[in-house]
């Protein structure tokens, strides 16, 4: 009750002074740093700072998966303010080469707090910072908004901020308990870090799979920012962190870039040193991987920056650090605020060159791209609706394309032979010119291959899209002019006059999974084909769905109408046959023509299992699919109804089940009876820790002459403490793509065309299921392509299983050793998943 009173007496002091921009402290009733502000509240903050100063523009760009608000406040000396559109507008047009270098053009600053939730202290800061730049009694803030125009985007990831908040508030102690191991410093399941769908909005940048990247990136590209600073924090052991960055860079990034970098972290260090504050730099935080806060903004022609403050999840208001000292909320929020204002500080005081090396990032970039391809085709080949989705990212990106060319040939490097061929160009192939203002981007995600400057890096190091997208492409190194826009697509109402006996669609793309996901749902009995035929002279592989009229009376007149407003819904081409008697193949009442049952579908989650892979699938049913999935503590696994369930899904973690005999055997007899068990990564390797069939496979070392080594001799074992992090890379795979070979008969690779290209995060490899199995995705010899791969690791991958089904009973395991859905970017992984849900076992 005191603390609301408070609150009330702060409230009315300020009623009384409205004119006057209240103070953090003023408005919320308690000094900043001593408790976690709830969302709500910080919003209300810059609401009021907006209604009462002068110089500041309150914007909400969008909402949460939960509902809650994203918002940004754009701060500006009075003169700029007044021209807030055309400062805006200017920086859009240089940003696309339209646009020259002037005088009166300020430096736009985008500072973006709390991308991950539990990294609480940032949205703390920028309540800090914004009222300090609308305060006029701060002469420095003042001078340096005359070149500059701020944004400020106090909360990335409201959801996540909020469940740490709300965790913490309700667990704290009166006095902040300051031992690590106390409730408050540790977090239940799965933690504050990530989105609603558990996705980590720090690596979502370019992808733009979750609704607030989506949101945040497109009000991001209106504005086309200078300067990007992505607040965070580490463990709390660690000292502030800011650029200048670790290496691997990107050769993308210019030498201007890398200049100004290391600027404003010399600009950084004065204050610190100031202070008597410890920081590092030039380690452990790369700018390669092209989706970050930080990357993402450098190959788009700004400065982008990381700056990382020790605590995090873990500490609280206030916890004890094994030096002895204490860090608090308070230093946190101190030590981001201070290299917020530097950056802004150093950005004013060389605005015209800031602004001048702008302008001539993106005309350098149309007229004389980088790397050694002028242009990039990608194929159609039969799956319009994969590159149309490649299309909308595209477009997200700002990276122009369009279709055929202004020749019919014409050679470049093949993505997936590996060589330089001559090819032709089909007026439906998507051409994309490195002409562009963008072009930096553009070679960033589709390079095959991107230099690795250093090989101790934080993240993936191969992203290649036609890998990701399995469409095939080329890298061509002269220019290609694009023809035309995008083809039409044929609407497929036409076909409703002929009343025909079946539609039958493709199956070889996430639309088709849609398409299936809601005729499932609408009580729509369909199946596919496990043999290829052909009818009227048109061939339909394996995977074709096939939608009869028989057997879908309940639709009656409206059948025909339903199933093509689908298609179109969905943008996929149907076919129509007038008999269930083909040319070549299996008629459609035979035994290999399957009934597709709509599945239940359980999801395991909760202590011990990976957020992100859970994450993944949660995203992927309730936001791709749109179809049912339960979710289910592993804590009530024992309360699920197996008679119920057709398909539980283990993605990467630790699942006490296998430690348990029991529950184990009840698992077993559960698949026996007809379940399905779809076990990925850490989980597939579970279940090879036990007797059902599948083994990891396991390297033996070997000398030069092919004999077993055994023990190393003392001297092997003798390594230099200093080369420490060297030799742990020897085992090091953080994501490289590797080329799988599919067995295409089988229906977990339905709709590929004999390969698959994988991304590998670890050296789990299984040996081959000789018996009661089937070996569907499989590595021969090197199939190493991209990113990389530590010595030991790369000789360890080869010949072994990474996609299988094993029969047992009237059920089956499907092993996914890797992620098919990592991050949701990986865009041709989602039908191999969608198979083994849909397909496998029917």
């Amino acid at each position: 009750m005191r603390k609301y009173l408070l609150l009330a007496v702060a409230m009315l002091g300020f009623m009384i002074t409205s004119a006057q921009v209240p103070t953090p402290d003023q408005f919320l009733g308690y000094p900043l740093g001593t408790q976690f502000t709830p969302h709500y509240r910080v919003v209300d903050y810059f609401k009021q700072v907006a209604a009462t100063a002068k110089n500041v523009k309150f914007e909400q760009y969008g909402t949460t998966y939960e509902g809650r608000p994203l918002v940004m406040a754009i701060v500006a000396s009075p003169e700029n303010f007044s021209r807030l559109d055309e400062i805006r507008q200017h920086s859009l047009d240089m940003s696309n080469a339209r646009g020259k270098a002037t005088g009166n053009q300020p430096v736009i600053v985008w500072l973006s707090y709390n991308v991950h939730g539990n990294e609480a202290v940032s949205t703390e800061a920028a309540m800090k910072t914004l009222y300090e730049l609308v305060n006029n009694g701060n002469a420095q803030t003042q001078e340096w908004l005359k070149n500059t125009v701020v944004v400020i985007d106090p909360c990335l990831n409201p959801d996540g901020r909020e469940r740490y908040v709300n965790f913490y508030n309700a667990t704290r102690a009166v006095k902040p308990n300051v031992n690590p191991y106390s409730r408050e410093h540790n977090e239940p399941w799965p933690g504050g870090r990530p989105n609603h769908y558990y996705f980590d909005l720090n690596r979502d940048w370019a992808w733009q799979t979750q609704k607030e990247s989506q949101q945040r990136v497109a009000k991001y590209n209106e504005w086309m920012p200078q300067v990007h600073v992505d607040f965070h924090e580490q463990d709390i052991e660690s000292p502030y962190y800011f650029a200048p960055a670790a290496e691997p860079f990107h050769d993308a990034v210019t030498p201007w870039q890398r200049q100004l970098q290391v600027m404003i972290g010399k600009n950084n260090a004065k204050y610190f040193d100031q202070q008597g504050w410890l920081y590092f730099t030039k380690e452990r935080f790369d700018l390669f991987y092209p989706s970050y806060g930080d990357t993402y903004p450098m190959y788009n022609g700004s400065l982008g920056m990381t700056y990382e403050q020790g605590g995090s999840g873990h500490a609280g208001v206030a916890v004890l650090k094994k030096d002895g000292d204490t860090l608090t909320l308070t230093d946190r929020i101190a030590h981001h605020f201070t290299t917020g204002m530097s950056t802004i500080e150093v950005a004013s005081q060389n605005a015209a060159k800031i602004i001048t090396e702008y302008d001539n990032y993106f005309v350098a970039a149309e007229k004389a791209p980088q790397g050694g391809y002028k242009a990039y085709v990608v194929k159609a080949g039969g799956n319009t609706e994969k590159l149309n989705t490649l299309a909308e990212l595209l477009r997200k990106n700002n990276i122009a394309f369009g279709y055929g060319a202004n020749t019919g040939s014409a050679a470049g490097f093949n993505y997936f032979t590996g060589k330089t061929e001559t090819f032709t160009i089909d007026k439906e192939d998507m051409v994309i010119s490195m002409y562009q203002p963008h072009s930096n981007m553009l070679r960033v995600l589709f390079e095959p291959v991107s230099h690795l400057s250093d090989s101790v890096t934080y993240d993936i190091t191969a992203w290649a899209l036609p890998y990701a997208y399995g469409l095939t492409s080329y890298a061509v190194k002269q220019s290609l002019t694009p023809a035309a826009g995008a083809p039409a697509m044929r609407n497929n109402t036409a076909l409703i006059a002929q009343k025909p006996y079946a539609y039958l669609a493709q199956w070889n793309s996430l639309r088709d999974v849609k398409f299936l996901s809601a005729l499932l749902q609408n009580d729509i009995k369909v199946r596919f084909t496990e043999a290829p035929f052909t009818v009227s002279g048109k061939d339909f592989p394996a995977g074709t769905l096939i939608i009869t009229r028989s057997g879908n009376a309940n639709r009656g007149d409206q059948f025909d109408q339903y199933i093509t407003s689908q298609a179109n819904r969905f943008k996929i081409t149907l076919d129509a046959v007038s008999s269930g008697f083909v040319d070549k193949g299996t008629d459609f009442g035979s035994d290999k023509i399957r009934f597709i049952k709509k599945p239940n579908v359980v999801l395991l989650a909760g202590e011990g299992i990976g957020s992100l892979g859970v994450g993944e699938v949660w995203h992927f049913f309730e936001q791709q699919l749109d179809f049912p999935l339960t979710v289910v503590n592993a804590r009530n696994m024992n309360d699920i109804n197996w008679e119920q369930t057709d398909v539980l899904i283990l993605t990467n973690g630790d699942y006490k089940v296998f430690g348990d005999k029991p529950a184990t055997e009840r698992l077993k007899d559960w698949v026996n009876n007809g379940g399905k068990l779809i076990a990925v990564e850490d989980a597939a390797a579970a279940i090879a820790g036990i007797d059902w069939g599948i083994k990891l496979k396991k390297e033996e070392e070997k000398d030069k002459e092919g004999k077993d080594k055994g023990k190393a001799t003392t001297y092997d074992a003798l390594k230099p403490y200093a080369n420490r992090e060297r030799e742990s890379i020897k085992q090091f795979i953080p994501g490289a793509i590797y080329k799988v070979q599919l067995d295409t008969t089988h229906p977990l690779a339905f709709g590929y065309n004999g390969f698959y290209y994988t991304l590998k995060q670890d050296a789990h490899l299984y040996e081959f299921i000789e018996n009661g199995g089937w070996n569907v995705g499989v590595l021969k010899k090197d199939s190493y392509l991209s990113g990389f791969v530590g010595a030991d690791t790369r000789q360890q991958l080869k010949d072994g299983l990474l996609f299988g089904v094993k029969e047992m009973g009237s059920g089956s395991v499907v092993i996914l050793a890797d992620n098919p859905l990592f991050r949701s970017f990986w865009e041709n992984g989602k039908l191999l998943f969608s198979n083994a849900v849909f397909l496998v076992g029917q």
